[in-house]
């Protein structure tokens, strides 16, 4: 018989792993009852960990950057090279908090007469040895990720403008809704992307078919998504009439 902090703690590891969780599915998979189910999650939604919905359960916390940064590094890799194409010496570029953004900024490192504004503290500290002109945001800063959010972060980011910017998500459910499990960062990301002439964004393949608490926008809402995900061919006819630009690596 599985302990109840055992339980707990696979439930949290499966809601980290799919963005969210049904009781009938984690009822059957774990071989208990609905109603210890709930209790769990009421348990790990007091602790703050996980967000209840309908049904069961979405993700509340970011994942780790130490565990992001190993994660599906080659697409990760792949798709920063992609990127990197559009990029122009002589611009100005926002690049959003994520370890795919870091792989972008690799590629400009020796870039001169270039701005970038970035709102992750690996990104700064890598540029910060590049020659590019490197603004960072300030702000409250979420520990786990290295990210600067918030409503100072938000008050500073406010009066720039991006030639272009690449952004990254936790998120992308089957409607094709950018998501997040931080309400602060959904507002930075979405004011962001409306504050760049061209918007990107950068997800790998895992991001997809996932769940997160608060929206962000639409895929239709950037520029181009860039991405190692294989859509279906009813997926690419829905995204066109959309107006979403899919760019593949």
């Amino acid at each position: 018989m599985m302990l109840m902090a055992e339980r707990q703690l696979k439930i949290l590891g499966m809601i980290q792993d799919n963005g969210s969780v049904q009781v009938e599915e984690l009822a059957k998979k774990l071989d208990v009852s609905h109603m210890t189910i709930r209790r769990d999650l009421e348990k790990l939604q007091k602790d703050g960990l996980i967000e209840r919905c309908h049904g069961g359960a979405v993700n509340k916390t970011e994942v780790n950057y130490a565990v992001k940064s190993v994660s599906n590094h080659t697409q990760k890799e792949k798709i920063a090279l992609k990127a990197a194409e559009f990029i122009r010496g002589g611009t100005t570029i926002f690049l959003d908090a994520g370890t795919t953004t870091y792989e972008i900024a690799k590629h400009i490192m020796e870039y001169e007469n270039m701005t970038v504004v970035t709102n992750d503290l690996e990104v700064a500290l890598l540029l910060k040895s590049s020659r590019v002109e490197l603004f960072i945001c300030g702000g409250y800063i979420q520990k786990s990720t290295g990210s600067a959010v918030g409503y100072y972060a938000t008050q500073m980011m406010e009066n720039f403008r991006f030639d272009m910017g690449f952004f990254g998500a936790a998120a992308i459910n089957e409607e094709f809704h950018v998501l997040t499990p931080t309400i602060d960062k959904a507002f930075l990301k979405r004011q962001l992307a409306h504050q760049c002439q061209q918007s990107f964004l950068v997800v790998d393949d895992s991001k997809f078919n996932r769940q997160g608490m608060n929206f962000i926008n639409k895929l239709s809402d950037y520029t181009g998504i860039i991405t190692d995900h294989e859509f279906k061919e009813t997926e690419k006819t829905l995204l066109r009439k959309e107006g979403a630009r899919i760019i593949t690596v």
